[in-house]
């Protein structure tokens, strides 16, 4: 018969109210009971009487409630179950004291198993989050103070057990005998045990002379005393180093250093390296997150590298820095600012690296933008720094800053009564574009410092509109240039006297120089081009063919640009060699929006655009199907042009373009160019290929790109709990950083994907160029990312390339992942190459012991981490 503390616990109180009134003041009810008081004659029994039990306890059985009135204590027999405030309590069997405050559980035999005396129905104590289990159970409820026997506490990654656990506070607990680990088997595969142990919840477990198990057999010498985290979440600690020898370098400790955890909101991190030949390196990192507001990171590093001893005359002594700056910022829904800045030495990346791609980094890229959109009239303003600085030639290319206002295409004289193209006026469809642009251009090449800057604005009228089935557009482009320099070149002729013969010949001597003053360049262009689309079907409802469509896109365009060279225009000037030839020269070919274009264009161009499609025959069986299948077998498009004003060579080179893509399992792209003209003494002539017998026209440069991407299908994972504690929520809510962020400081891999049994990408690029028919130059690559699972629990991946013209393979690399379960295996190997060397290490899973590893390095991965 199954009792319920409904009923007996609403009894209870009552007589307890009639018979010991004075002597018992512990408010006892459950779900069915509630306080029907005044919030006065609350507030007057809380001050005239001491409570020891300050909320309502609920509890059942399935067995019996029994309640000693006299004694004041209560029982509960099979499968009690007692909630007070956070705490709950399970068990075979429980009495509460109420005069000690004391709670005392136990299990009960388990009569069905008569060979061996067993327990089951032990307690269960459930405590702010926290289980533990044992066999044996006090709890004293006023002090929170307890004592479990044979106890074990099973957290989210990790559990602890003792022979003895005593709780001392609210949150310490002392075990005797302890056992830690972060294995979810139920004898696990490594764990650490320790005659006395400290449990701090949420902090951490301080235990001392502590033995690791591995496999079931201690390691042989114990640690005299450690402190284990044993809460989630970003928390303050040291960053354990990695150790090892470099030949030129020494022997070195590296990453050693120490993580704070400042806030939720930013953090720092400060680790240093040491060799024995005397070099070093010192870093930091200070990061800051807001969610849904902004987050960055501040960067910097110094090392000082020294190679040879100091007694040596090959010692060298090598400095090397970085800066880096990381910011993105909403400030409003239309205003955005994002940040990614980086400066340092030459040799800092080669030195100092960890990743391998930063190791092939040719050039550091730094760009800051600023960006503003207004929603009504849709204006938009850009202001951007851009910085690129070159490792090899050390030159640095930089634009401080670069400001762009843009205003969208607007229509000035459509009526609000218009609401399609259909009835609007011809003048209706008129639209015009402004953007207005200021750039400030230093670069410094070879040392040389050279800065320079200018305004362009850019005005462009044009019109859609639609005459029978053609789709005319014609348009005006308006730029202006601001520049406050101009180049002035001068040639000087020089005598020079031959000291044998005694002749005098005469040689040029140019000199560029800057003319500081204001200019301005002006010039326009204007165009038009028709469209239209033709289409031809052919239903063959063969072979599971539907219907096959060809697409003809054909399309003309006209565009006109005068010959601003001329002198009337005022952008050109000249000067004169000493054989008397006139060289013309543009005064604003150095300027960052370049000058004004020389040479009449009266250019017409026609484009042929071609795209096959098929569409399959619908299965009538299949009735989850709700579209055609549509596939798009190629994509060809040729394009030709015609200058009406050039002198010579006025036909242009055909080009053709195609693309065809299978799926996504096959994608193909090229393009080619083919010129009509012949060749002399590396130059073309105005002499066509066909009216020399060679043909109509010649292969000037052909490219092509085949890539496919395939993979197993993915395995189906138990679906996991989405539902979250409210500790996680609010953890998740104010804290922007990864968890355990600190252990994972050089390593930001992703957590290797088994659901995946293989996966393979594969792409060829080759490209030919011949200029000229005896000059060619050729590239053929084959690039390779494979991934695969041997087993359920190996996991292989290999990338890398081939060179075909250089007979070599560039960047290979071979990783290999083993999942132990409470621990892993990684081995990256890098056979060849300038970077070749290796890296294998086995270390443990959980974030808190990542530091407890064997790594064995060579080569590239020699003392780094």
């Amino acid at each position: 018969m199954k009792w319920y503390g409904i009923l007996i616990l609403f009894l209870f109180v009552n007589l307890i109210s009639a018979q010991v009134k004075d002597s018992l003041n512990i408010p006892i009810t459950n779900t069915a009971v509630s306080d029907t008081s005044s919030p006065k004659e609350n507030n007057i029994d809380k001050k005239s009487k001491k409570y020891d039990v300050e909320a309502v306890i609920y509890a059942t059985s399935s067995d019996s409630l029994f309640y000693d009135v006299t004694n004041k204590k209560m029982y509960l027999f099979g499968k009690g179950d007692l909630k007070y405030k956070d705490t709950e309590l399970r068990g075979g069997k429980i009495s509460i004291d109420y005069q000690k405050n004391l709670l005392e559980a136990s299990g009960v035999v388990d009569t069905s198993d008569t060979a061996k005396v067993k327990l089951k129905e032990t307690p269960v104590l459930t405590e702010n989050g926290e289980t533990y289990e044992g066999k044996m159970l006090l709890y004293n409820f006023k002090t929170t103070q307890g004592y479990i026997s044979m106890a074990k506490n099973q957290e989210q990654d990790s559990r602890y057990e003792g022979d003895e656990v005593k709780k001392v506070n609210q949150n310490t607990y002392f075990v005797k005998n302890g056992m830690f680990t972060t294995c979810d088997e139920k004898d696990p595969h490594t764990y650490f045990t320790a005659n006395e142990m400290k449990v701090i919840q949420n902090d951490k477990i301080i235990a001392k002379w502590i033995l690791m198990w591995i496999g079931g057999v201690p390691l042989p010498i114990p640690l005299p005393f450690a402190v284990i985290p044993n809460q989630s979440g970003r928390r303050s600690g040291v960053i354990i180093p990695t150790y090892g020898e470099i030949s030129n370098r020494g022997q070195y400790f590296r990453n050693f250093g120490y993580f704070l955890a400042l806030s939720d909101y930013y953090d720092l991190t400060l680790t240093g390296d040491y060799y024995t030949k005397g070099g070093y390196g010192l870093r930091s990192r200070f990061r800051y997150a807001k969610r849904y507001d902004f987050n960055g990171s501040i960067n910097a590093g110094y090392s000082k590298i020294i190679i040879g001893e100091p007694s040596d005359p090959n010692r060298t002594e090598q400095t090397d820095w970085n800066f880096s700056l990381y910011h993105n910022q909403d400030l409003n829904p239309t205003t955005r600012l994002d940040a990614n800045l980086q400066f340092m030495s030459s040799t800092f990346l080669s030195n100092n690296a960890v990743d391998y791609n930063d190791l092939l980094s040719q050039d550091i890229i730094s760009n800051a933008t600023f960006s503003k959109r207004w929603d009504e009239s849709g204006n938009y303003l850009v202001i951007n720094y851009s910085r690129t600085q070159n490792l090899q030639s050390g030159n640095i290319y930089e634009t401080l800053p670069s400001i762009t206002f843009t205003k969208n295409l607007t229509y000035p004289f459509k009526s609000d009564n218009s609401l399609s193209t259909s009835n609007q006026k011809w003048y209706e469809q008129i639209a015009y574009n402004y953007t207005g642009q200021f750039v400030n251009r230093r670069n410094k090449i070879n040392g040389a410092l050279s800065i320079r800057g200018g305004i362009q604005h850019n005005l462009a009228f044009s019109a859609s509109p639609k005459i029978g089935y053609f789709n005319v557009s014609p348009r005006i482009n308006y730029t202006e240039k601001w520049y406050n320099k101009r180049l002035k070149i001068e040639n000087h002729v020089v005598a020079v006297k031959d000291p044998k013969s005694g002749q005098i010949s005469y040689k040029d001597s140019t000199v560029n120089r800057d003319i500081n003053e204001i200019n301005s360049v002006r010039t326009f262009d204007l165009g038009v081009s028709a469209s239209t689309k033709l289409y031809g079907i052919f239903q063959p409802n063969l072979f599971g063919i539907e219907a096959f469509r060809h697409t003809l896109i054909p399309s003309i365009s006209y565009s006109y640009q005068p010959n601003f060279a001329n002198d009337n225009w005022g952008y050109y000037d000249s000067y004169k060699k000493a054989d008397g030839t006139i060289v013309r020269y543009d005064k604003f070919n150095r300027e960052v929006f370049g000058g004004a274009p020389s040479g009449e264009r009266q250019f017409l161009n026609f484009s042929l655009g071609n795209v096959f499609e098929i569409k399959t025959l619908k299965d009538p069986a299949d009735t989850n199907r709700l579209d055609d299948n549509k596939i798009q077998l190629l994509n060809l498009t040729a394009n030709i042009g015609y200058n009406f004003a050039a002198d010579s060579l006025k036909f242009s080179d055909l080009s053709l373009s195609y693309r065809t893509q299978v799926g996504k399992l096959f994608d193909f792209s090229g393009s080619s160019s083919y010129t009509f003209y012949d060749f002399k003494d590396g130059l073309k002539i105005n002499k066509f290929l066909a009216s020399e017998g060679k043909g109509l026209f010649r292969l000037t440069n052909f490219n092509f790109s085949i890539s496919t991407n395939i993979s197993g299908s993915k395995k189906q994972t138990p679906a996991k709990s989405t539902k979250k504690t409210k500790e996680e929520t609010e953890e998740e809510g104010f804290n922007a950083f990864k968890k355990a962020d600190y252990i994972t400081l050089y390593n930001d891999n992703q957590p290797v994907d088994f659901t995946i049994p293989w996966n393979l990408s594969l792409s060829y690029n080759y490209n030919l160029s011949k200029p000229t028919p005896n000059e060619a130059t050729k590239f053929s690559n084959l690039s390779l990312n494979m991934s695969f699972n041997l087993t359920e629990y190996w996991k292989f991946t290999i990338r890398g390339s081939y060179d075909f013209e250089r007979k070599e393979i560039t960047a290979p690399q071979i990783t290999i992942y083993r999942d132990l379960h409470c621990w892993e295996l990684n081995f990256t190997w890098n056979p060849t190459g300038y970077y070749r060397g290796y890296r294998l290490e086995i270390r443990m899973k959980a974030p808190e012991l990542q530091d407890i590893k064997v790594t064995k390095s060579g080569g590239l991965y020699s003392g780094r981490r």
